[in-house]
């Protein structure tokens, strides 16, 4: 691996101008001081070409419940993309789709009559996890870019077939873990890059949630029956149960259709420290956890706590990371996505990094000394004053700067979207394509599979397989 060597990462930080004039300074007191200074992050430029009507990127939806709806209404605000077709299992959301985006849309509860269409371009897929893989093949096959919300698979295996159906296809297929496109992600790598915090040696993500929708106990509409939902269709290749209401509108909550907390939360987390540290991921986790609280007939646990351990490659030398998520936390709730190096950390959102420079002092004090005579202490004080003075006359700056994204950004949904149809346009290279997909899946579902087994379990981070 190559190293970051600490004096050159030092020299090539204070190099860089796009951290800002505010991050160096002549006077070596600034060691000795906090510094806080917010910085804007620079705007992204978008092009603003006016697209005639048949000019337009058809788009459809299928699977049109909470987040379908969250994605289709950020593709809409891209220039040049009009959504023609809807599905969805339930009658209630089509009714709704139809309030959001107008009657004369097309809509069904057979997604293959939207892969049968001529008139559309691209997809999003927005279904339950177990759905996912064989709805973007399918996609892919009939011609239709797709949009694949996270995570890509619900089972290590399904990945591969995704990635050669789309290189044998050629068409576009974007992975929605929708802040891998933001200017948050984009700062965060450019720093890592610069040498801001030095070797990276540990991650640390938490995510508390203290609500009932927080624990994807969503609620139920009074219209659901066996007359407006195809529960059987729902079922897919799972395992056949008796019609269920709560299956159905909480899914999430079982193994048989998603992929609980690592699946909906540590796929995201996994996209932006790879995307950030132009890493390939993890090759081990061990993980824990229960079920807690929600009792509710769900078979994924509520608090899960799991660790990984990362390769040391050429980008970064080996760290861990540590992952945790809380559904019943009693503080309110929060999150948080550090990450912490040899000379500082950084606190990365969609929108903002908190970078926090530090120094660490290796004189000794007080504790250390006091078995030492007093002779012996003055030498030793001595050698460090000596050893440290080179290091105190340089005019690399400590403290904290934040920096923020633009109050006219409009948002990494946003950016997401708009880089997969940049993508179909022909004029951007796609950011999460599928090989990105299941590199942050595979990881996330490693915590899975070490709850499940109560062991460690290993992973491939290059050929995006289960070590057994």
């Amino acid at each position: 691996m190559k190293r970051i060597d600490s004096n050159k990462s030092r020299r090539s930080f204070i190099k860089k101008t796009v951290l800002g004039t505010a991050l160096v300074s002549s006077s070596p007191l600034l060691f000795s001081r906090t510094y806080n200074q917010r910085l804007l992050m620079e705007s992204r430029s978008y092009a603003s070409t006016a697209f005639a009507a048949n000019d337009n990127i058809n788009l459809a939806l299928i699977g049109s419940g909470i987040q379908g709806i969250y994605d289709t209404n950020s593709a809409l605000r891209v220039p040049g993309v009009k959504l023609v077709a809807t599905c969805d299992l339930y009658e209630g959301r089509l009714d709704r789709a139809k309030e959001l985006w107008g009657n004369d849309i097309f809509v069904t509860r057979d997604y293959r009559e939207i892969l049968d269409r001529k008139d559309v371009d691209a997809v999003i897929i927005a279904t339950p996890d177990h759905w996912h893989k064989k709805i973007s093949i399918e996609a892919l096959n009939s011609g239709k870019a797709v949009y694949c919300e996270k995570p890509m698979v619900q089972k290590f295996d399904e990945g591969q077939e995704i990635i050669e159906t789309q290189k044998k296809t050629g068409k576009v297929m974007q992975v929605g873990s929708q802040g891998m496109s933001s200017l948050g992600n984009e700062k965060a790598k450019q720093l890592y890059e610069d040498g801001a915090i030095g070797q990276i040696v540990m991650l640390d993500m938490f995510n508390d949630r203290y609500s009932a929708e927080g624990a994807w106990q969503y609620p139920i509409p009074a219209d659901a029956n066996p007359d407006t939902i195809d529960f059987d269709t729902f079922l897919g290749h799972a395992p056949r149960v008796p019609y269920e209401l709560v299956r159905f509108f909480r899914w999430r909550n079982y193994q048989d259709y998603g992929t609980g907390v690592a699946g909906d939360l540590f796929v995201h987390a996994f996209s932006t420290l790879n995307f950030i540290l132009s890493s390939n991921g993890p090759n081990k986790a061990l993980s824990t956890g229960g079920l807690r609280y929600w009792k509710d007939g769900r078979d994924v646990p509520d608090v899960t706590m799991t660790l990984y351990d990362y390769p040391e490659t050429k980008t970064h030398a080996a760290f861990n990371a540590a992952f945790r998520v809380n559904f019943i936390a009693g503080n309110g709730g929060g999150g948080g996505f550090r990450l912490v190096g040899t000379e500082g950390e950084m606190q990365v959102s969609s929108n903002s990094v908190k970078l926090i420079r530090s120094k660490l002092d290796m004189k000794p004090g007080d504790y250390a000394l006091i078995a030492y005579t007093e002779e012996i202490q003055k030498k030793i004080r001595a050698k460090y004053d000596q050893i440290n003075a080179g290091e105190r006359s340089s005019d690399l700056n400590i403290g904290e700067t934040i920096y923020e994204a633009p109050t006219d950004y409009k948002g990494s949904h946003y950016d997401h979207f708009y880089n997969f149809f940049q993508g179909i346009r022909g004029e951007k290279k796609i950011i999460e394509d599928p090989t990105f997909g299941l590199r942050a899946a595979g990881a996330a579902l490693l915590a899975n599979e070490s709850y499940n087994q109560g062991k460690p379990v290993k992973w491939d981070p290059e050929s995006m397989s289960l070590i057994q």
